[in-house]
């Protein structure tokens, strides 16, 4: 089974003022919606575009897998485990906030940022607090979150470009750029589809696109 959300259907939050412009997939914040709560261990597939300059301020989390991909721009990030580092597109951040932690997430370049921030629950609470950063992740590369008992694929599609979906009880596909067509439904930017008992699901890129797919097994 297949449902598709369109990006125009996402709630927008965030502080335009403040030149941050949310864009949320899920439940979140005072957006409450209880038939959206979470798909799998996806609890929130965020996008953020933030000005140069702007930013959110040190702010806490726990018992949370903080997954996150730029799309353009540099994101500087500092936590309290003693991180501080830029992510740039192609590197996967995960931030693991187990017991609890603080960070910090900034635009401090000279050019718009736009980032996709993806919240998943642990597979067990507490823990120590963790940091990882991959740069330039490949496409044949998964990405694991053992503690989401979850897989980020990241696919690069070219136009006419075709690509297996991986089978799994939840898999959740969110489309970063492009346009593609996931099983008869055409899907832009900013849509997302979840899969439930996905089999043999494909993708075929309209033009050149990328993709975000988590393959969780329950």
């Amino acid at each position: 089974m297949m449902d598709v959300r369109r990006a125009e259907d996402r709630f927008r939050g965030g502080d335009p003022g403040a030149g941050i412009d949310s864009w949320h997939a899920f439940s979140f914040g005072t957006h409450y919606d209880p038939d959206n709560l979470r798909f799998g261990a996806v609890l929130a597939c965020n996008e953020e575009r933030l000005a140069p300059g702007a930013g959110f301020d040190e702010h806490p989390h726990s018992h949370t897998e903080i997954v996150t991909w730029v799309v353009d721009g540099v994101l500087t990030h500092r936590d309290s485990t003693g991180q501080e580092t830029t992510v740039r597109p192609g590197d996967v951040q995960r931030l693991s906030a187990a017991g609890g932690v603080r960070h910090v997430e900034r635009n401090d370049g000279a050019r718009p940022l736009t980032f996709v921030q993806m919240w998943l629950a642990p597979l067990s609470p507490g823990g120590e607090p963790s940091y990882e950063i991959v740069r330039g992740i490949a496409d044949s590369t998964p990405y694991a979150v053992p503690q989401a008992g979850a897989m980020l694929h990241v696919r690069r599609l070219a136009e006419g470009e075709r690509t297996a979906v991986p089978d799994g009880g939840h898999v959740y596909v969110h489309v970063v750029r492009g346009e593609i067509v996931l099983d008869g439904e055409r899907l832009g930017p900013g849509d997302a589809a979840r899969l439930t008992a996905a089999s043999n699901a494909e993708a075929v890129g309209l033009s050149r696109a990328e993709l975000l797919i988590w393959e969780m097994t329950a």
